[in-house]
Parts: structure tokens; C-alpha cells; sequence
């Protein structure tokens, strides 16, 4: 029987190499709304600050020498930020489309939850949702019900925009729900994914996509092929540096390590992390919550 992930496990931050640090900081600082949690030399990590510490969303690793990604090559689709509130949401929405207004790419009510996407300035996608109650959430066949409904931007405003929303976005909680990746094929992705990593399927699109979670979350992981069709291992490039994901537990990591050595994957483990590539080269590090 395949070991899965605890059901508490959630994601951490994206890392992002970048070619434009201060660019890329305002985009996500003034627009999207995340707190400045540190920089230094060429990495900044925002996310957002509270009295029971400080949660990073985006790491930004600024790396001017290296190229653009090609577009049908492996890497990410999209960091989707989770907030908590349709308010919070709202504020986020509009603060983006008036700093970088022409880079709203579509919404839609996927039944589980709202969903806004835009490309940030170095053309990396990014989702900007709000979650249903999961008592509204339905299954069939082991599989989350999902769909892709019609979702007027301007219409979510008037109902949820606030006073508060539309001077600044920096409220409300808000982290990384999921991270939606390009890889070459679903097959090798759930081979990975599922029977390696330890990810539960949620949605399976065969030769299409795949949504995995832990814990009957919707999805925390999706990867499809849609632009990336038959991409092999990637090269180091702008966009995706690294995806993180947080397990309860020391015994949990340790237990991820071995499953790794087990498949007779090459890990990175300092004692703190492990860290894997995927079959496309996409790095994954797992962190646990508790030293």
C-alpha cells in the first residue's frame, strides 16, 4: 500500500528566480498585498506577518544570467495565494489590476472555490482564489467535483470590495494553497506524485492533468500538459526555483526521506529538509512544521 502524506500537510512558500528583483517585489508587495518579511542581497521573501509568526509565500532570488524559460518547456504553471476572506480577496484583485492592469488572464467558480488569474511581470502565472466552506465541497468516486463556471470580475468587486479592500490589500490571511505545475506527462506525473511523494489523487484527467492533495483538500499540487506535452528534464531558468511543502512532523520528513531512498531517489537532506527533483527537474523541498 502506498504511504500517503499526513493529512496536515500544507504548502510552503514558492521560490521564484527572478531577473528584476524590484519589479517583481512591488508586484507582489503592492500589489498582491504580501508583507515584506526580509531582504537581503539579491533574495526577498514575502508572505505575511502575524503575532503567531511569520508565514513566507514568495521567495525571490533575483538571477539576471539566466534565460527565460521557452514555453512548452516543464516548469510552472501557477502559485495559487489562498485568502481567507472574500473581502481580502476582492482588495488583492483590484489592487493588481490597477498596478499591472493588463495582466488579468481570466476567472472562474471552480463549485470548490473563486478563482482570479493574472501573469506577473515575468510572466509567471498566478492564481488568486477564495475557498468554499468544505461542508459546501462535493465528491463522486473519490473524486473532488470541480468545474470551471463563468465568474464576472467586475461583479465579485461590487459585492465584495470594501472600503478598507480599496485602499490597501495588505489584510487578511493569505498563503499557498496550491501550486499548479507544466510537466511532460500525466502518467510520470502520478508515478511520482501518488506512489512516490505520497500525495492522494483528487482528479484525474487521463493524459491531461492531475490535482493531488493530502487530507481531502481539493488539491494542494495540480500538473497538466497542456503547454508542455512531451517536455523533457528542465534547465535551470527564470520562473520556478523551487516548490515547498510543510509536514507536520519530524517523524513525518524522516519518513518522506526513506520512501525517497526507498525508490532509490537522489535527495538533499540537511536534517531539517529533504529536497527532490521530479521527473522534469521541478525541485521540491519538504520542510517540517515542528523542529
Amino acid at each position: 500500500m502506498i504511504e500517503q502524506l499526513a493529512a496536515d500537510t500544507v504548502m510552503g512558500a514558492v521560490t521564484l528566480n527572478v531577473a528584476d528583483l524590484d519589479a517583481m517585489t512591488a508586484y507582489y508587495r503592492d500589489g498582491v498585498g504580501l508583507d515584506l518579511l526580509s531582504a537581503a542581497g539579491h533574495r526577498v521573501t514575502l508572505g505575511r506577518r502575524s503575532a503567531t509568526g511569520d508565514r513566507d509565500v514568495m521567495t525571490l532570488v533575483q538571477t539576471p544570467e539566466l534565460r527565460h524559460a521557452a514555453p512548452r518547456e516543464a516548469g510552472l504553471f501557477h502559485t495559487a495565494i489562498l485568502f481567507d476572506s472574500e473581502a481580502a480577496l476582492a482588495a488583492a484583485i483590484y489592487s493588481v489590476a490597477r498596478l499591472r492592469p493588463g495582466s488579468f488572464t481570466g476567472s472562474s467558480d471552480h463549485l470548490v472555490s473563486k478563482a482570479f488569474y493574472f501573469d506577473d511581470p515575468e510572466g509567471n502565472g498566478v492564481e488568486l482564489y477564495w475557498d468554499r466552506d468544505r461542508s459546501a465541497w462535493s465528491w463522486a468516486h473519490g473524486q473532488i467535483e470541480m468545474s470551471t463556471l463563468y465568474l464576472d470580475p467586475n461583479v465579485f468587486l461590487q459585492e465584495n470590495l470594501t472600503e478598507e479592500g480599496a485602499d490597501h490589500a495588505g489584510w487578511g490571511n493569505a498563503r499557498v494553497g496550491h501550486v499548479h505545475l507544466s510537466v511532460g506527462d500525466i502518467a510520470g506525473a502520478r508515478a511520482f506524485y501518488v506512489d512516490r511523494l505520497g500525495w492522494e489523487s483528487t482528479i484525474e484527467m487521463p493524459g491531461q492533468a492531475l490535482f493531488v492533495s493530502a487530507g481531502k483538500y481539493h488539491h494542494h499540487m495540480a500538473m497538466n500538459v497542456w503547454n508542455s506535452r512531451g517536455a523533457g528534464r528542465r534547465q535551470r531558468t527564470l520562473g520556478l526555483g523551487q516548490v515547498d511543502i510543510v509536514v507536520p512532523t519530524a517523524d513525518d520528513l524522516g519518513a518522506l526521506g526513506e520512501r525517497m531512498a526507498h525508490y532509490g531517489l537522489e535527495t538533499h537532506d540537511d536534517g531539517k529538509t529533504v529536497a527532490v527533483d521530479d521527473p522534469w527537474g521541478n525541485v521540491i523541498r519538504v520542510e517540517s512544521a515542528t523542529v
